[in-house]
């Protein structure tokens, strides 16, 4: 055997190491429990360079221009990519580490400068613009040509038209934006799993149930500890709020929660800092791309026409449901000071409403939630999607990245694969609160070979304890249905083309529109009944106390409409009136908005600005009012089922047909109105929320 020199060692371990890491397996589905932080940094190096390298082909190809020589071939790059990246960002998420994270970070910045390249890439902008000014721009399939148009739409936005000194601006604001957005969330994060309170007399713990309580005594115990452990983790915090008969403890929580990420909490996480540094930025990029403000360049991508729309909309929302919240305030605080409660504070809300719905309808969330434990509340589930669209949700087999998560696939009835999902329900430490959906493979045909979309489901339930079923509220099952509609949207398309497949593509003020669609059936007794059982006598939900909560839907709706409108007009107002100059802070912004809109008053040292994810690190800057306006055609969209049929098969088809399987292959607005034979109206929403 001869010998091989030093560059054709590397080169041979290289290969073996990149063959070898399970982020580049592109086959088949991810190979979750193979996947450590050390495979991170190779997979995406390689991923980068290859995408660099075929960049390079691209432009420098004298071929003429077209679909399958060009779009498609970046199309596989960014197919590629996302599979890998949406791995490590889920992991990062659910089973976050100090070695993931950095991996995670470290990487973001890879992809964030990449993608800031070839956002401002000038002959890659040339070549779409060929393309589309070209007579095969007519031939292509409308996904296609809808590509194509977002591209060039997308190519102006990200800086391509820019002087070469603005660009190298732009670009470096990327950068340092994606560095702060996930420190913003990360900050988050670490205080919230920081955060310990142990109780060891059990008279503080009145009124708290008992689920929580063993749950709480074997959290304290893993810890070497008397007593009990609560945390800031929801199944943990809310029960305390919602039931704790001890102002004191409630106190205590709810300042540590809303202080969260601020001066109150350690220095290194304060997010205050980062909030300034956030907008600055976004004002400066959007002020070089020739926007006044940022709220203005989020809207050029969404439905609503621009800042001043939301705007409008938000407040004329805020006046029909002002007089429904106000009411709802005075009612409260009549009750809570039959409580003794005559200085209803914010950590006294949602223990006096609890306390006012169990008198006022004669039932507690507390007893509604021993009807759903998971099981039930998974095949519920599944017989929905299961009636309307004529598919099979069945429990399946794959690597997963906690032994609580679990795995299905949907069929069509003659057997075929439509689409599959990861399910993630539970909270614990290391893991993102809250709930999302998120896409692990993208429906895509290449070839005449289709790729299954996979879609990853993420909850923060409470899990098992004591050798009982997990049991969900009905606040989590519609948690549950909302994230699987998002989920739908991803599985159930029929775009074959990777940049509008799902939800990809779809205007970010649209997006929730699949997802608060499916709330509504969780209303609907044809659907509850058969989706519960007492979880120690096997009982069916009473239909009386199915009718109390029906009675109970609307309890303090103004009070709730009011608070997201607080959220969404923060939000759009802040990015749309930020002064880099001017001394007004966050605070101040929505201290003036609560002048305006807000029924019950958060204490002065509430630091909600500091923890709000959605805007500094999710997607929803500038966007947050998406919510209520995706809420509006959402609505109007189910009311077509109330007329014909809730488990309507045939309006089912109809809605999967317009809405879910076009994803964006066309505007949002074409698709509700192909699905509703008009354009939407708010009263649907009016009529919904007891406001009509």
């Amino acid at each position: 055997m001869g010998l091989i020199n030093q560059q054709e060692r590397f080169i041979i371990l290289t290969t073996n190491t990149l063959e070898n890491n399970p982020l580049l397996h592109f086959s088949g589905l991810p190979k979750f429990e193979e996947v450590k932080a050390e495979h991170v940094s190779p997979a995406i190096e390689y991923l980068i360079n290859d995408a660099r390298e075929t960049i390079e082909k691209l432009v420098n190809s004298k071929d003429e221009v077209s679909w399958d020589n060009f779009v498609a071939k970046l199309e596989d790059m960014e197919e590629n990519m996302g599979r890998a990246w949406s791995q490590v960002g889920h992991m990062n998420g659910v089973v976050n580490s100090p070695e993931l994270r950095e991996a995670y970070n470290d990487n973001l910045s890879k992809l964030t400068d990449l993608y800031a390249d070839l956002g401002q890439d000038e002959r890659l902008y040339a070549k779409y613009r060929e393309l589309r000014a070209s007579k095969k721009f007519d031939a292509l399939s409308i996904s296609q040509k809808k590509i194509i148009e977002n591209e060039l739409r997308d190519f102006r936005l990200g800086g391509a038209e820019l002087p070469t000194e603005q660009k190298a601006r732009y670009k470096a604001i990327q950068e340092e934006l994606s560095k702060l957005s996930a420190k913003f969330e990360e900050n988050v994060l670490d205080n919230t799993n920081d955060y310990a309170l142990y109780i060891e007399d059990s008279a503080t713990l009145t009124g708290i149930p008992e689920d929580v309580l063993q749950a709480a005594a074997e959290a304290a115990k893993a810890d070497n500890k008397a007593g009990w452990k609560f945390t800031l983790h929801f199944p943990s915090y809310l029960p305390v709020l919602q039931y704790g008969d001890n102002r004191e403890l409630r106190a205590t929580l709810y300042r540590a929660y809303a202080t969260r990420a601020s001066e109150f909490s350690k220095p290194e996480w304060d997010n205050t800092p980062l909030i300034s540094q956030i907008l600055k930025l976004k004002l400066e990029a959007a002020n070089l791309l020739g926007f006044a403000n940022y709220a203005e360049l989020s809207v050029a991508t969404k439905m609503a026409e621009s800042a001043k729309q939301v705007n409008d909309f938000l407040y004329d929302l805020a006046e029909k449901a002002k007089p429904y919240a106000l009411r709802d305030k005075e009612e409260l605080e009549e009750y809570a000071a039959k409580l003794g409660i005559h200085d209803m504070q914010a950590w006294d809300v949602a223990y006096a409403s609890e306390k006012l719905r169990e008198e006022k309808y004669a039932f507690s969330d507390l007893e509604v939630k021993q009807y759903f434990p998971e099981s039930k509340v998974l095949a519920g589930l599944f017989k929905v999607v299961e009636t309307i669209f004529g598919v099979h949700v069945n429990q399946s087999q794959a690597s997963v990245w906690h032994e609580s998560a679990s795995f299905y696939d949907i069929k069509d009835h003659a057997g075929n694969l439509i689409g599959q999902f990861y399910l993630d329900l539970y909270a614990r430490n290391n893991k993102r609160g809250g709930a999302w959906m998120d896409e692990a493979i993208t429906r895509r045909k290449v070839d005449g070979k289709l790729t299954t979309p996979v879609a990853f489901l993420t909850c923060n339930f409470s899990a098992p304890v004591g050798g009982k079923p997990a049991l969900f509220t009905h606040d989590e099952v519609n948690t549950m249905f909302h994230e699987f509609g998002h989920g739908l949207h991803h599985m159930l398309t029929q775009v074959d083309d990777y940049g509008v497949s799902g939800i990809k593509g779809v205007e970010w003020d649209a997006v929730e529109l699949p997802s608060q669609f499916m709330e509504n059936f969780c209303w609907e007794w044809e659907v509850l009944r058969n989706m519960t059982a007492h979880v120690d006598t096997g009982e069916q939900l009473p239909r009386a106390l199915f009718d109390k909560m029906v009675a109970a839907k609307n309890f303090q709706a103004g009070m709730q409409t009011m608070r997201q409108i607080e959220f969404s007009l923060f939000d759009i107002r802040l990015h749309g009136e930020f002064d880099p100059n001017g001394c007004a802070t966050s605070l101040d912004l929505i201290e003036s908005i609560r002048d305006e809109v807000a029924v019950v008053r958060p204490p002065k040292w509430n630091r909600f600005p500091n923890n709000f994810t959605h805007i500094f690190s999710g997607g929803y800057a500038a966007g947050y009012y998406s919510y209520k306006w995706a809420e509006v055609l959402s609505a109007d969209a189910y009311s077509m089922f109330e007329e014909d049929g809730v488990l309507s098969a045939e309006t089912g088809k109809r809605y999967w047909q317009e809405i879910l399987a076009k994803g964006g292959s066309r505007p949002a607005l074409e698709s509700f109105t192909a699905f509703r034979g008009r354009e939407p109206n708010i009263d649907a929403l009016l009529r919904h929320n007891g406001m009509n």
